[in-house]
């Protein structure tokens, strides 16, 4: 399949190592972080504790409000940038949300399956006759698990699929499903600290999905590419102090989130893997193409090869 180069994946790449120019005055923003405050978030917290968004001339508010709230807000204009995953940045695009993707942060979809180890699901295939928990049909986690079936050769009869809301680890523990959807940097760290030992399937693993990053509005980065620059290289900078230093990160981020105690360092040490890369920030084409893919399954975008045929066309750099 011909892989396409998108202004989504790198309008600022060239930026993500540099440093930024110490600002004159500092412009206050609210970034729509997609969930509540968490050590997941170290990277963020490192970077306005360095002052690197200060000398990028921002002072950050956090709004810690759903992923589509915040692509909502970033394609109307009303703030600058937001934290979004690539399927739900698709899906925008396909309603012509003028948003874009400009810097990939987890690297790896960070969904997974987890069941007790007496389970024995260490593989889709395992899976298959079994009843498996998912808080709803709908967001990442319905998106990992159908990209998860495609890519194993799976289908939905051979699986018993039930919503659960958001409370994997009680169903679980209680055996009223034999395996969750979950992230893997959270309720995994739950059940390890409960003493359960668990078997985690990582769909990335078995698909390359467009996972957590920045957006930003498409006029907003046509007429400030400096300021999306800045922001890019602040964040990257907190992001490549929390990878070389987690036990000081994780001191710092006990400002930003209440209550933290140390029983909640497994959700960073479990996040790490997942940004790390040879390049940060960095998105392959192919992981739009599968992205895409998936969706299309799943009769949530038109048929392959015409959306990302207009996408190409309108933001081919």
């Amino acid at each position: 399949m011909k892989k396409f180069t998108y202004l989504m994946l790198f309008l600022l790449l060239a930026a993500c190592g540099g440093q930024a120019e110490p600002a004159a005055e500092l412009t206050r923003i609210r970034l729509p972080m997609g969930y509540i405050a968490d050590p997941q978030y170290a990277p963020f917290y490192v970077a306005i504790e360095k002052g690197y968004f200060a000398e990028a001339g921002f002072e950050i508010e956090f709004d810690y409000s759903f992923e589509t709230d915040g692509v909502a807000l970033v394609g109307a204009g009303e703030v600058p940038f937001a934290l979004v995953s690539g399927d739900v940045l698709l899906l925008a695009r396909a309603q012509n949300v003028p948003v874009v993707y400009v810097m990939e942060w987890f690297q790896k979809f960070p969904i997974g399956v987890a069941s007790k180890a007496s389970a024995e699901i260490r593989t889709p295939a395992d899976m298959v006759g079994r009843v498996v928990g998912i808080p709803g049909l709908f967001g990442a986690t319905y998106v990992a698990y159908e990209g998860l079936l495609s890519a194993a050769g799976l289908t939905a009869d051979q699986i018993t699929l039930e919503e659960v809301g958001f409370n994997q680890v009680e169903v679980l523990l209680t055996d009223r499903v034999e395996a969750v959807m979950v992230y893997v940097n959270n309720e995994p760290v739950q059940l390890a600290a409960m003493g359960e030992e668990i078997n985690l399937i990582q769909v990335a693993d078995y698909v390359d999905m467009v996972a957590s990053g920045i957006i930003t509005n498409e006029q907003y980065a046509a007429e400030n590419p400096e300021r999306v620059r800045a922001f890019v290289a602040a964040f990257t900078r907190g992001l490549q102090d929390t990878l070389a230093d987690p036990d000081e990160a994780y001191e710092i981020t006990k400002k930003y989130v209440e209550g933290l105690d140390d029983g909640r360092r497994g959700v960073l040490d479990a996040s790490l893997p997942l940004w790390t890369a040879p390049q940060l920030g960095h998105t392959a084409a192919e992981s739009w193409v599968q992205t895409q893919a998936v969706l299309v399954e799943m009769g949530q975008l038109s048929p392959a090869g015409r959306f990302i045929g207009r996408l190409q066309q309108r933001l081919l750099i």
